[in-house]
């Protein structure tokens, strides 16, 4: 009399290698239509904000950069007011 599921009376050790049949697959990646895809819409650069964000950026150079904009002089209009 053969049992109804075969593979039940097998032991675990032999079970795990009976199991696992298939081949390994040999393709893992491809970049077909991908291009086409990026273009559909068009690829466009990022939006440029006003006042970009500064967290984490280097400490040292927002610091340089915060009194570099201090003690930047501006031409102009506003340049002869202390006359």
């Amino acid at each position: 009399m053969s049992p109804i599921f075969p593979l039940a009376s097998l032991p675990f050790t032999q079970l795990c290698c009976a199991v696992v049949t298939e081949m390994a697959k040999s393709k893992n990646h491809t970049a077909h239509n991908q291009s086409a895809k990026a273009h559909k819409n068009g690829i466009k650069k990022p939006r440029r904000h006003r006042h970009t964000p500064t967290r984490g950026m280097d400490p040292k150079f927002l610091r340089n950069q915060r009194y570099a904009v201090k003690h930047n002089v501006k031409s102009g209009e506003n340049a002869g007011v202390e006359e």
